[in-house]
């Protein structure tokens, strides 16, 4: 049986399907779609192809078109935008005996929408961090003492850690939330320190099978760059919660505050995080729980089965081709 999964939108994350041809040891193939020919990590896939943006209307059917002409047999994407729109059509994919490594449509649009996340988690009894969506909700808490400066605001869809801030004073609130660049949430700021944890949920039994924390070292625009990981019966379990009241499948990247010694949910992005390759590197191999999961296997639970004190430093690295080399002569260049 070929095990061949495509990833969509790969853009710069050559080292993951480094990572999986590795862990694949030659069972299936890698293929990988973007926009762009000049997309890094089309070159480190067996099988590549060129699609429209994901907003053209044969976008899909592109998708479908790759995933019968390549035989692919689990798909996933690597860019937040696109989650939904494979979660919306799930049916499709497991018609085609193909299995899609992305949420229920629901819980795809409460990861994406942060304060339809913030209402749905509060309703469940699972910790997360104090949201409001509205300058006069936030004006009134602010006015009974249930929020304090500073706050934190970012946007309710945002990606990447574009348009996010502190704000000290309600000026700078009314100014940011007024300039038109985003729809804003404003957010208590948790000042008690943070973590993440990559978790694979079974696409089978729909639980938690792996769960990998890690600290953060040091942060760069989008995310860790250097981090260091560590284990906590306290977390894991806190995971397994916020699994429960959600729909799952496949690779996560969840954030968490801890305050007065309790993790609090920040978001969950729904995909392969850009440092589950610390996860990897450590012991926690998600490739063999997807490689299971298309032969129809159930995995057992391994949560916390990897390497403490491992640190994970991140560098740039390039690739070199010819022009000659692209999959497409149109690209602009000098």
């Amino acid at each position: 049986m070929n095990k061949n999964i495509l990833f969509c939108s790969v853009g710069r994350r050559a080292k993951l399907l480094m990572n999986f041809r590795e862990s694949m040891n030659g069972c299936g193939k890698i293929v990988a779609t973007d926009l762009s020919p000049v997309a890094p990590a089309l070159f480190f896939a067996d099988e590549t192809y060129l699609v429209p943006r994901i907003t053209a209307p044969n976008y899909f059917e592109k998708v479908l078109e790759i995933c019968d002409k390549s035989q692919v047999k689990a798909v996933t994407t690597l860019i937040d935008p696109e989650i939904e729109l494979l979660a919306q059509h799930r049916d499709e994919f497991v018609k085609r005996g193909i299995l899609p490594l992305c949420p229920a449509d629901w819980t795809a649009h409460l990861c994406f929408d942060k304060y339809e996340m913030f209402k749905h988690l509060r309703s469940k009894g699972v910790r997360t961090v104090l949201t409001f969506n509205t300058i006069e909700s936030f004006k009134k808490a602010l006015a009974a003492g249930g929020i304090c400066f500073p706050v934190f605001m970012k946007p309710i869809s945002g990606s990447g850690s574009v348009g996010v801030g502190k704000c000290d004073t309600m000026e700078e609130v009314e100014e940011k939330w007024n300039d038109g660049k985003f729809t804003y949430i404003i957010q208590e700021l948790m000042t008690g320190g943070d973590c993440d944890a990559d978790v694979y949920v079974d696409c089978l039994s729909h639980k938690p099978v792996s769960i990998f924390s890690k600290k953060k070292i040091e942060s760069r625009i989008g995310g860790a760059s250097k981090t260091i990981s560590y284990k906590d019966p306290k977390l894991f379990a806190f995971v397994e919660q916020v699994c429960s009241v959600l729909e799952l499948n496949g690779p996560s990247d969840m954030d968490f505050f801890i305050k007065d010694g309790e993790y609090y949910l920040s978001e969950i992005n729904p995909r392969f995080g850009g440092a589950y390759l610390h996860a990897y590197g450590a012991g926690a191999d998600f490739i063999k729980l997807i490689l299971n999961n298309i032969e129809g296997k159930e995995n057992h639970s391994i949560i916390g089965q990897y390497d403490e004190d491992v640190i994970m430093m991140m560098y740039d690295d390039v690739v070199i081709k010819h022009k000659s080399e692209l999959m497409s002569d149109e690209f602009s260049l000098l």
